[in-house]
């Protein structure tokens, strides 16, 4: 699972936090959550801030539905995390987070029913990758296009692999949002590509994770990025693969850039 990241470049580049991840080009660090210890009103502060700073970077960059619906989430601890508690992100605030475990209960806050329904989709992911420390869900509309299409995202724009995602996005067949039908298709994808930084719902949107929240948040813009350029692209030929060894001279480019 460590090797999640291993493809992108440093963790200052990606928005990562050196308070709760060392990471390196060569690979991730398990999140430094110091076991099943409670943590401090200061952390959940500071870890709602930042995913605070994820939605709002999402908007600046234009990646959003009309609606600006997404939900946020971002590890807090071994067996928790706070997640946004409505599904309008637009001018989020601290106080719409919540504290859940990864059973699904409700540790501190309060959910709206939008967002109960979809607290298995972020904690199987946390349960899935251990290295994850922030998970979004968008329907950033040329990503979507492609989960509707039921057709994986190639990976054929540089930013996707600076970003950590040297592959397809793949498809996760469509279940109910938050129906054990849904979480089932994600655990079973996540399993068959270990390496992939995020996956598309089928019929229904973007799922994306990182090492914190706004490194999630950075590999959402690089995938809307990538799925717009797909799409234009196709006007004029299709997009065309890399050459082989470009993931190879990209990992060493980034490597003498942050040595």
């Amino acid at each position: 699972m460590a090797q999640l990241f291993r493809h992108a470049e440093s963790w200052r580049a990606l928005g990562g936090n050196e308070r709760r991840y060392d990471y390196v080009i060569s690979g991730i660090s398990q999140p430094s959550t110091g076991g099943n210890a409670l943590t401090t009103q200061a952390q959940r502060s500071d870890l709602a801030a930042e995913v605070v700073a994820a939605a709002e970077h999402l908007f600046a960059a234009g990646v959003m539905s009309h609606a600006g619906h997404a939900n946020l989430s971002g590890r807090l601890g071994a067996d928790r995390f706070v997640l946004t508690t409505t599904g309008m992100v637009r001018d989020l605030r601290r106080d719409q987070l919540a504290t859940v475990d990864l059973l699904g209960r409700v540790l501190e806050g309060a959910l709206g029913p939008e967002n109960a329904e979809i607290v298995a989709m972020h904690s199987v992911v946390y349960k899935t990758r251990p290295e994850v420390g922030g998970v979004i869900h968008t329907h950033s509309p040329a990503a979507t296009a492609f989960a509707l299409a039921h057709r994986p995202l190639p990976c054929r724009a540089e930013p996707l692999l600076r970003f950590g995602q040297a592959e397809p996005v793949p498809i996760v067949p469509w279940g109910p949002r938050g129906s054990d039908r849904s979480v089932r298709g994600i655990a079973e994808v996540l399993e068959a590509n270990p390496t992939t930084a995020a996956v598309l719902l089928a019929n229904h949107g973007l799922v994306a994770f990182g090492t914190d929240p706004l490194a999630a948040a950075r590999l959402v813009v690089a995938i809307e990025e990538a799925a717009e350029a797909e799409l234009s692209a196709a006007a004029i030929g299709g997009a065309a693969d890399f050459p082989e060894g470009a993931l190879d001279a990209v990992r060493a480019s980034m490597a003498r850039a942050h040595p």
